[in-house]
């Protein structure tokens, strides 16, 4: 229930400064830390106008599988239900924009397709590296674990799911799907067709996407939670920095540069890890 009522505050409030320190990198004021709730009310009170219907029933269902894995997270569920709950969200808002037969947003479908297979790999060896570390998939038990902390054990794992976080947060250099910056697209790929109420829900959708995914990179430092917090919150500050220092790679590159990184980092931390233990 935390979860539930906290997370569009905290995930709506981290996009107000995601604006700010995005627009201070480019020496620009930027907007005031409110506007994502300022804009999210503005899209509530406009028309929806869909192409089709069902758009907006795969949308609801983004929105609700999102929180449903946040849910069954932040309770301390297993943590592969909560890599293919997330999985499932992510399919219904590629339904979404396909349902939509746009050639923008069938693309940005695509595109967001190609980033689950880049992505996914490095996400079950981070799950894998904690088991192997935990002996449990357990959320509750991986938070509750008193030796070391993860990051020390599991580096290279920790370093390729950072990696993946640029990946899911469509940050750039892989902002492949849906770009966030208007200087970079005319039209936002996946999102392109939605409007009103039906884009709102996508934002809080991602504003919930953003705790969960922020409290995973906690775990890593869950036997020492001050640090935890402090840590993720430069890892925010990191991916926006990144954001904003290189450009879009292409989706050949973006694939091939994810597996990669799962391969060697996240496949070679779990190797040594398997030697040593």
């Amino acid at each position: 229930m935390v979860y539930l009522l906290a997370a569009p505050l905290v995930g709506g409030l981290l996009v107000g400064w995601d604006r700010r320190i995005s627009a201070r990198m480019q020496s620009r004021q930027g907007p005031p830390i409110f506007q994502p709730f300022y804009d999210v009310f503005k899209l509530c009170k406009k028309e929806n106008i869909v192409v089709r219907r069902s758009q907006n029933y795969y949308v609801a269902l983004f929105l609700v599988f999102v929180i449903f894995t946040g849910g069954l997270f932040f309770a301390g569920s297993d943590l592969l239900l909560v890599i293919f709950a997330l999985t499932l969200a992510a399919i219904f808002l590629v339904l979404g924009a396909y349902k939509a037969s746009s050639p923008f947003s069938f693309i940005g479908a695509e595109r967001e397709l190609i980033q689950m297979m880049a992505y996914e790999p490095m996400v079950l060896l981070t799950a894998i590296g904690m088991y192997m570390v935990t002996k449990s998939f357990q959320v509750g038990d991986i938070a509750g674990y008193h030796g070391v902390p993860l990051v020390f054990l599991l580096p290279g794992i920790f370093l390729g799911f950072l990696y993946t976080l640029e990946i899911k947060f469509r940050k750039s250099p892989f902002d492949l799907s849906s770009s966030h910056h208007a200087h970079q697209e005319l039209v936002r790929g996946l999102t392109t067709e939605f409007s009103g109420r039906t884009l709102a829900m996508i934002e809080i959708a991602h504003w919930y996407e953003l705790v969960f995914l922020l409290g995973w990179v906690y775990l890593f430092f869950a036997s020492m939670p001050i640090l935890g917090v402090a840590v993720s919150l430069l890892v925010f500050v990191l991916v926006i920095f990144v954001d904003n220092v290189f450009a879009r790679l292409k989706w050949q590159a973006a694939i091939r540069s994810a597996w990669a990184v799962a391969a060697v980092l996240g496949f070679g931390n779990i190797l040594i890890l398997s030697l040593l233990r």
